[in-house]
């Protein structure tokens, strides 16, 4: 079979194999509703999870950083570091000279609090503008500072740069990405084409990547390169400070061929990191929501541990190790 369906991975007992591994951790997701069914639920199934907070003023409830932070740190309490959390900050006033001591003090009490990771996120490169209507690249000198400090305090750097390539793209109903932009036109760049080519971005986040050497980066969302691993492997080979997570892209993965995607994890088991993107948000229906995170885990464990049949030490890695290797601050709480 050179493709693997979705429905053709699914399966009532995907589960019960995950006990190979005695804990799991998802290393993206956001939760920013406190629920104590779901805290139950982590506990039960021994999984840990990385809350990320990120700054996206066209997503109602992240809009701020600070108030996502402080909810952030507040589950983390309540999960005694179950649900670990990962800082961000605001970059609208990236060029005002207050910027990097704004910054550096409001991620200093982040790490204070416990956050063990930083967020960028996309409007870099394909938003945040200039006064001179330039767009900000991720390794425009103004961010330096600030990747320097992350660096210097032993934090890891989650970045979501660029989109999937289906943002460039007219609308595809074949694409999983068909619903996102769907419904959020504005991250949809074909229907702006004045903003930045894809590959602008990426070459960008390239060179920061080599302008950093010691910061650690974890490339959100298979570091959008998803419809190719032959891709992830050429930016893996050149930059070894750089890993990827899987949030949100398992089913980029399933349509490509199995062969290729089973050893490309292999090859690469030690810089992947398992990552959903699943959320848990005031508003909505915890119970659904629960329902939407057991079947995602489902899929997902399914996939990689029978679809790809990847090896057990593989898996390891993948769902758990490669988060406390990339995330250091995750050893806290970590059960050997």
């Amino acid at each position: 079979m050179k493709y693997l369906s979705v429905g053709l991975i699914l399966c009532a007992g995907a589960l019960a194999a995950a006990a190979e591994i005695p804990e799991r951790i998802d290393a993206h997701a956001h939760i920013l509703q406190p629920d104590p069914a779901y805290y139950r639920y982590l506990e039960k199934a021994n999984i840990r999870v990385l809350n990320i907070c990120v700054v996206d003023k066209h997503d109602k409830g992240f809009e701020q950083a600070e108030p996502q932070m402080a909810v952030a740190a507040r589950i983390s309490r309540e999960t005694r570091g179950r649900v670990a959390w990962c800082a961000t900050f605001d970059d609208t006033d990236w060029e005002s000279p207050a910027f990097t001591g704004r910054v550096v003090k409001s991620l200093g009490q982040a790490f204070a609090d416990g956050a063990v990771a930083v967020k960028i996120y996309k409007d870099i490169g394909m938003e945040l503008r200039s006064s001179s209507g330039a767009y900000a690249m991720p390794d425009n000198p103004a961010f330096g500072p600030v990747l320097d400090f992350i660096a210097a305090q032993g934090k890891t750097l989650f970045a979501h740069l660029a989109e999937p390539w289906a943002a460039w793209r007219p609308l595809d109903p074949a694409s999983p990405h068909y619903s996102y932009y769907k419904e959020n036109p504005e991250w949809h760049m074909f229907l702006h084409p004045d903003r930045p080519a894809k590959e602008t971005i990426l070459a960008a986040r390239d060179r920061m990547l080599k302008r950093h050497p010691k910061l650690r980066v974890v490339g959100c969302h298979l570091g959008s390169l998803e419809t190719s691993v032959d891709d992830m492997a050429r930016v893996l080979d050149a930059y070894p400070n750089f890993a990827i997570d899987t949030a949100a892209r398992i089913p980029d993965l399933m349509l490509q061929p199995r062969e290729k995607v089973r050893s490309f994890l292999i090859r690469y088991q030690d810089r992947v990191l398992y990552g959903t993107d699943l959320e848990m948000l005031p508003g909505n229906d915890p119970a659904k929501a629960l329902r939407h995170t057991q079947e995602e885990y489902a899929r997902d464990w399914t996939y990689l541990a029978q679809g790809l049949a990847l090896p057990e030490p593989v898996l390891r890695k993948i769902f758990r190790e490669n988060a406390l290797t990339w995330v250091p601050g995750l050893r806290t709480h970590a059960k050997d």
